[in-house]
């Protein structure tokens, strides 16, 4: 099994995350311009499939160190399974939610509502878990990070104000819908981490490498998303009559949302191998950064406030100032 040694090149597997985790969604931006959301969801719950398949008979499974994939799966306690599919299903509900609320207000607003929320919620549920760090810093560099999805929802609010007040108020539902994701999204990767080894170089008995995890993970994911498609479509999702179905979908739509659940997913096996040398600090800093590598290229790839007023985007620098200065506090008080 491929592991990582070396604190410098785990720092660089946890900066891969934030790039990757902060990129996926531009796959989901190329897909919806021609065809329905869910179209992009399905593909790419198919494409972290793949990858964590691809990875776990390959890197999982090769070398001394660890154990192989199937090895591990034959010897983890039934509750470790358990937790690892359960993992993919909450955020299953948390991130399609999330896709939907992007696809509604954009990367640039939903992204930091939505996992500026799960951010929160991750730091109260780990910190109960594990009490470790300094309770003030946590507390401040959490606020800091509500108030920059505060500064956020007023940037989008200052945008469509100066738009027809009814289609504002409609599309003000993508933050609601972002924050609804956010707070399923808070559990997930402290429902996935119970069920994973601490050592990988010396695996406990009975938990899970971080590549059968993510096969169990991504089994999980793919297991509940007709379920999740289903009442997300019903209840989330703008009318989708007319538009292109999956089976009609051009096949360079289709690649391209796999293609999303490829980053993901090379995203979440380099967070998980990179966080033992790395530590929880830098590890957890580093890939919740994401959200602002997403910003970015929602405001210059995607120029989604390229007409808003200067208020907005002056709203938009204050989240980004306060989601950094969180994410710093954070990374201090685990230390």
């Amino acid at each position: 099994m491929f592991t990582i040694n070396d604190p410098t090149a785990a720092i660089c597997l946890c900066l891969i995350t934030m790039l990757f985790w902060g990129s996926w969604t531009n796959a989901q931006k190329i897909v919806t311009k021609s065809a329905p959301l869910y179209v992009f969801y399905r593909d790419y719950v198919y494409g972290i499939l793949i990858t964590s398949l691809i990875l776990a008979f390959t890197l999982g499974s090769f070398g001394e160190q660890g154990r192989p994939v199937l090895t591990d799966i034959g010897q983890a306690d039934v509750r470790n399974i358990l937790l690892a599919l359960a993992g993919g299903i909450v955020f299953n509900l948390g991130n399609m939610l999330l896709t939907a609320g992007i696809s509604i207000a954009g990367i640039s607003v939903a992204m930091p509502v939505g996992t500026g929320l799960s951010l929160a919620i991750g730091l109260v549920v780990n910190y109960l878990a594990e009490p470790k760090g300094s309770v003030a810093l946590l507390a401040i560099g959490g606020g800091a990070i509500i108030a920059a999805m505060i500064f956020s929802a007023l940037a989008y609010k200052t945008k469509q104000d100066q738009g027809d007040a009814a289609a504002s108020s409609g599309n003000n539902r993508g933050i609601w819908i972002a924050l609804a994701g956010g707070l399923v999204a808070g559990f997930f990767f402290r429902i996935i981490s119970e069920a994973l080894v601490k050592d990988l170089v010396k695996p406990d008995a009975g938990l899970l490498t971080p590549y059968t995890g993510l096969v169990l993970f991504a089994i999980g994911l793919v297991a509940s998303n007709p379920l999740v498609e289903r009442l997300v479509r019903r209840f989330a999702l703008p009318d989708e009559k007319n538009q292109t179905t999956y089976q009609d979908t051009p096949r360079r739509e289709h690649l391209v949302g796999l293609a999303g659940g490829f980053i993901w997913g090379l995203g979440m096996i380099t967070l998980l191998l990179g966080s033992n040398q790395a530590g929880d600090a830098v590890s957890y800093g580093l890939s919740q950064g994401a959200t602002v590598v997403s910003v970015l290229w929602g405001l210059f790839a995607w120029h989604e406030f390229k007409d808003a007023p200067a208020k907005a985007n002056r709203y938009l620098w204050l989240m980004g100032g306060t989601y950094v200065a969180g994410l710093v506090l954070i990374v201090l008080a685990r230390a």
